[in-house]
This record gives C-alpha cells, structure tokens and sequence, in this order.
C-alpha cells in the first residue's frame, strides 16, 4: 500500500481533469509550447490536432534556444496504426493522418534539437510533457482521441504520476525508429 504522503504528493500533480481532448483551453497548448525551457516531448498516433492548432515552426523556436523537443508519432505503416485505425472506425484514415502530421514536423526536422522517431506501439495514453508539466489524453478503445479525456499534471516534490508517463514515453522512444526523412517514410507507407 502506498505512503499516505506518497498519495498526497499524487494527488497534488493533478492540475486539472478535462472530459476530452476538444475541452482542454487552446491556450493551454499554446502557451505550454510557448514557455517551454528544457523539454517538450510528445507521444502520439498521428497528433494532427497540434500542428493545426499551433504552428509547429515555434518548436523549432524552442529547439534554437536550447530545448529538447523529441516527438513521436506512429509508424504509418505499422500494425498500432492499423489496429487503431480499425478500432477507431477510421481504418487507413489514420495512417494517412500519421503522413499529414509528419508533412508538418517536416520543416523543423533538420534543426539541432529536434528529433521526430517512428513508434509501433499501442498507445493506452497519449502523452505531450512541457518541461514540468504534463497533459495525458487516455484512450477509449473504439474512440478517437479526440473525444477522451485528458488529465493535466505537474510535477511536484514527492509524486509519482509524472514520472511514471515519462517512463512510458522513454521506453517507446528507445524502441522507435529515428526518422529524418519524411518522404522515406512515405515511401515505406506506399510501398506497404
């Protein structure tokens, strides 16, 4: 059983609890990239909402100031895009949301800091990290993203929930493939 301490520190990560995607503020997303410092991960399928809210040439921005951005998104060929896709109602739709969303990262790919990696893996939870806080969008088998909910979180002294998405973040990015070539991984969807 947790540490009645430990369960406190949890509870204070939570900032805020959001019943989708589409009710987080828009501000929100702007201006957690806007003030990042140090990192900005993301973990997604295809994440389109963000570069069609936020131009993404702002994360480049933060790279050429010293931030670490790291994003990944799902293999457009792999067999988690096709699952998902499946089970989402959305079948190849996603994928092809996958190389619309690549197309977007495309111009910042070659700024030092940056780093966008190919992931096929099962997505329980989406996961976008700003430096100390964090936005988690669960995911609803047979339901988009979109329309789940999404928890707002920040570390503090004593929790454990942010480090436990940041741990499932790392453990994708070390199985994800590098990618610095959007057209090679197009072609690799074509060719499927």
């Amino acid at each position: 059983m947790d540490d009645p301490r430990t369960v406190s520190a949890g509870r204070a990560e939570m900032v805020e609890f959001y019943p989708s995607r589409s009710a987080v503020p828009l501000e929100l997303w702007r201006s957690l990239i806007q003030q990042a410092r140090e990192s900005v991960d993301i973990l997604v399928y295809a994440g389109l909402f963000l570069p069609e809210l936020h131009d993404i040439t702002q994360l480049g921005d933060r790279a050429r100031q010293g931030c670490r951005i790291r994003v990944l998104l799902a293999d457009p060929s792999g067999a988690a895009v096709r699952r998902r896709g499946e089970e989402e109602g959305f079948g190849i739709g996603l994928a092809h949301r996958v190389l619309l969303s690549l197309r977007y990262y495309e111009p910042i790919l070659a700024i030092p800091g940056v780093q966008v990696r190919l992931h096929d893996t099962t997505l329980y939870a989406s996961i976008f990290r700003v430096d100390e806080a964090m936005l988690v969008n669960t995911h609803v088998y047979g339901s988009t993203a979109a329309h789940n909910p999404v928890l707002h979180l920040r570390r503090v002294p004593g929790g454990r929930v942010v480090d436990h998405y940041l741990a499932s973040f790392d453990r994708v990015w070390t199985q994800a493939k590098p990618t610095s070539d959007i057209n090679a991984a197009i072609a690799a969807f074509d060719g499927r």
